[in-house]
């Protein structure tokens, strides 16, 4: 009988009730109940990581969508945006050309199919480096160029500005004037610039002390804010409405003031950061955390006061300030003891209380979080 036939046997003399023979256990069930175990193993470790892993690197927020309406907005914000790829940026894409002259150097980016590069010229030499990323979303204030030259990152020392359209100052770089042509290219930037820098714009770029830029999402997705999210995304393809026990718990949602403020703080600068600092002046007016915690109706433990209470991070920033009424009467409109309610008026109340300050070389309004009773000609609160 043949090698086949004798196979063939075996398995009649299973289905008459005889043993099933296997390779390496010798039994047809003991063969099988090794199966059943190792099967359900090895969808855990091996199958099921590899399909989170490939949903949340190639998708990102898309992952989430299904279960998450937020998902679907957050990724088109400016802080879903607050870095690009060279490839994507569309300040650079529809202006191929972009120049300025600052002083004795002049600066010129120039779009080479999906990339950009960077050039300073003092007349005589000079430098030419390819644009790695735009830090700032091209619907934003504006965008400063992180560039590459040497193995080395630097901080391009002209921006892109929205409200200019073209090229200015880099904030900051007008409080020196570079030595030399290769200081004229930009900053050099130190590991804890790219820390600070990468870690606020992007998602992935660090863990811990450590840059990860191979890792790096551009701009600022789920799991930026909400850690684990890797974890609840595999647990929700494993178990389903089950994985319940497993969200991400570390969203700012139902904090206090005082807790979303370290939380948003993080990035947008702590009140305990900024105050160690030397005097800004007017320059701490982006510091809306610190600014907030200046505000004579401030209460730590109140999350009406919140950031949360008035920006929804999964949304673009709404605009216009009647949009906010609702916010200040949730305290001045009855609903906190000592919250008087204004003699004025009962409407557009941050248009007079949260005047917008032109913060210099930024090219932009920003409202001020320091929330107070305006008077004529007074002076900028620290």
């Amino acid at each position: 009988m043949s090698s086949g036939s004798r196979r063939r046997g075996n398995r009649a003399d299973g289905d008459r009730g005889g043993p099933k023979l296997c390779p390496k256990y010798g039994r047809w069930h003991e063969c099988k109940r090794f199966d059943h175990m190792i099967r359900p193993i090895l969808v855990v470790l091996v199958i099921l990581p590899l399909v989170a892993a490939a949903q949340t690197a190639k998708t990102g927020a898309s992952a989430c969508v299904p279960c998450h309406s937020q998902a679907k907005t957050q990724p088109h914000t400016s802080m879903g945006q607050a870095l690009e790829a060279v490839e994507d940026c569309k300040v650079l894409i529809d202006r191929p050309v972009l120049a300025v002259t600052v002083g004795r150097y002049s600066y010129r980016i120039e779009r080479k199919g999906n990339q950009s590069e960077y050039s300073v010229t003092d007349g005589v030499g000079t430098i030419t480096a390819p644009i790695r990323w735009a830090m700032g979303a091209s619907s934003s204030i504006g965008q400063t160029y992180i560039l590459e030259k040497g193995g080395e990152l630097y901080e391009s020392r002209v921006s892109y500005y929205r409200e200019l359209k073209e090229l200015g100052p880099t904030m900051g770089s007008t409080t020196s004037a570079p030595a030399n042509l290769n200081e004229a290219l930009g900053r050099l930037m130190t590991v804890e610039d790219k820390l600070s820098c990468f870690g606020c714009h992007s998602t992935d770029a660090k863990s811990g002390r450590q840059l990860t830029l191979e890792k790096l999402k551009p701009g600022v997705q789920c799991d930026h804010c909400h850690e684990s999210s890797e974890s609840h995304l595999l647990a929700m393809i494993q178990f389903g409405d089950g994985a319940e026990s497993a969200i991400p718990k570390s969203t700012a949602g139902g904090l206090a003031a005082e807790q979303v403020s370290d939380f948003c703080g993080q990035c947008h600068r702590t009140w305990a950061e900024i105050v160690m600092q030397p005097n800004l002046g007017i320059g701490n007016v982006r510091f809306q955390p610190y600014r907030l915690a200046g505000s004579k109706c401030y209460d730590p433990d109140d999350p009406r006061i919140s950031c949360l209470a008035c920006h929804d991070p999964h949304r673009e920033l709404v605009a216009e300030t009647k949009d906010y009424d609702s916010k200040c009467q949730a305290c001045h409109g009855g609903g906190k003891p000592g919250a008087k309610p204004c003699r004025v008026a009962k409407s557009n109340c941050a248009s007079c209380h949260m005047p917008k300050l032109e913060l210099p070389g930024a090219h932009y309004k920003f409202s001020d979080h320091r929330i107070r009773i305006m008077k004529p000609n007074q002076r900028y609160p620290e």
